[in-house]
């Protein structure tokens, strides 16, 4: 095999709210933690047992990090998809750290919100990923009623259905 993939798929719940910093060059990164829970019940007892794994989560998407930075709470379930990062660097104390960080990059990933309206007041199963023809990010509700992608950042999805002769 010649090529290779990296590719990480997570759904989780926020163990903590986005923080938004902004790098030297003006470009902001918002990160947050990530919790996946595995749930199995005991075969010898019974017993109901849950694993609980933490993941670092940091986004360099603009357009991800702005709907991360205004819908994301503490406690939000989403979906994320971007790559595996290993990372050194020396912490305050002078020691050498690595830390494994699932990084949305500036023009790859997808953010969706899997949240009900009720819990985080917009549209449920929204979700925000770059558009495949590479004109800006789509928006997509699962709120019920229409659910054809509303572009946004100038396109006009919404107008694309006008009398269609056929």
């Amino acid at each position: 095999m010649s090529g290779s993939v990296n590719k990480v798929i997570l759904v989780g719940n926020l163990g903590r709210d986005p923080e938004v910093r902004t790098m030297p060059s003006g470009d902001k990164m918002v990160s947050f933690s990530l919790a996946t829970t595995e749930s199995w019940r005991d075969k010898n007892t019974g017993e109901r047992k849950d694993k609980t794994e933490w993941h670092n989560v940091v986004i360099f998407n603009e357009n991800l990090g702005r709907v991360a930075e205004q819908f994301c709470r503490k406690g939000s379930k989403i979906y994320v998809e971007g790559q595996l990062q290993t990372r050194e660097y020396t912490d305050k104390d002078n020691n050498q750290r690595r830390v494994t960080e699932v990084v949305l990059q500036r023009f790859r990933g997808e953010l969706t919100l899997l949240d009900s309206r009720n819990s985080r007041g917009g549209e449920e199963g929204a979700s925000f990923e770059r558009g495949a023809s590479g004109g800006g990010y789509a928006a997509r509700g699962g709120g019920g009623g229409d659910r054809r992608p509303a572009a946004v950042g100038g396109g006009r999805a919404a107008d694309l259905d006008d009398d269609i002769p056929f």
